[in-house]
């Protein structure tokens, strides 16, 4: 292993750990809002439709691991047919 091949392994996994903790700290984030929320929160048709674009990327599975605000099976449900056979 070279050293431009040893620093691109640190820096990538750098860059994952980094991740990691933007995506720990929005789902904690996430959490504090919606206790401070003390209900479900309810979404428009185009939140739903936003929402349920990024969820189509991620897949059920992983949604089931990191979703808060709102189930997989409603996020991928209100997806409109044209997402899905995108």
């Amino acid at each position: 292993m070279n050293h431009l091949q040893f620093f691109l392994i640190c820096l990538a996994g750098w860059i994952n750990r980094h991740q990691q903790n933007v995506i720990e700290y929005l789902q904690e984030e996430i959490k504090v809002l919606r206790e401070q929320l003390g209900k479900q929160p309810r979404f428009n048709d185009d939140q739903r439709r936003r929402l349920a674009a990024k969820a189509k990327k991620i897949g059920l599975k992983h949604l089931k691991e990191i979703t808060n605000l709102a189930t997989p099976r409603t996020l991928l449900a209100s997806m409109p047919v044209s997402l899905i056979y995108k």
